[in-house]
């Protein structure tokens, strides 16, 4: 459906927001790099709070089976019960703020989960997080 089109959509159902025409999902991990499964709560909620937040709303999907092949440990697979959490955001959300703060959730993510890549997909690209930032003090 052509953006003229679905706004004619969203003016006939009665929409007084505007249009969230850009697809994010997220691939919440339930193991480590390693295969060892996460201790504490799971990451699922954190990342609704942070989509909600900045981006209006998000819905996690149940987990399903996934799979991650680890170049840097020669090719191993690691599998894992994976959470996909998905968010339809307006483009005037994709601030350059926003951006960073999704940055700083996902590098902590990657970080304290022990991840090898944190993978997001933004309107149909494929976005591999591999190097986390340091903690900053």
């Amino acid at each position: 459906m052509s953006k003229k089109r679905a706004e004619g959509a969203a003016r006939a159902l009665g929409a007084s927001r505007p249009l969230g025409t850009a697809h994010l999902m997220i691939f919440v991990p339930s193991a480590d790099r390693n295969g060892k499964k996460l201790k504490g709560p799971s990451w699922m909620k954190p990342t609704l709070r942070t989509l909600g937040r900045l981006f209006r709303g998000a819905t996690a999907y149940p987990e399903g089976l996934g799979v991650w092949r680890d170049d840097k440990a020669g090719g191993k697979l690691v599998f894992d019960d994976t959470t996909i959490v998905f968010s339809y955001v307006a483009p005037e959300d994709l601030t350059p703020q926003a951006l960073g703060e999704l940055r700083a959730f996902l590098h902590r993510l990657g970080r304290e989960t022990h991840q090898g890549e944190v993978g997001l997909v933004l309107d149909g690209h494929y976005i591999g997080i591999t190097e986390f930032d340091e903690v900053r003090r």
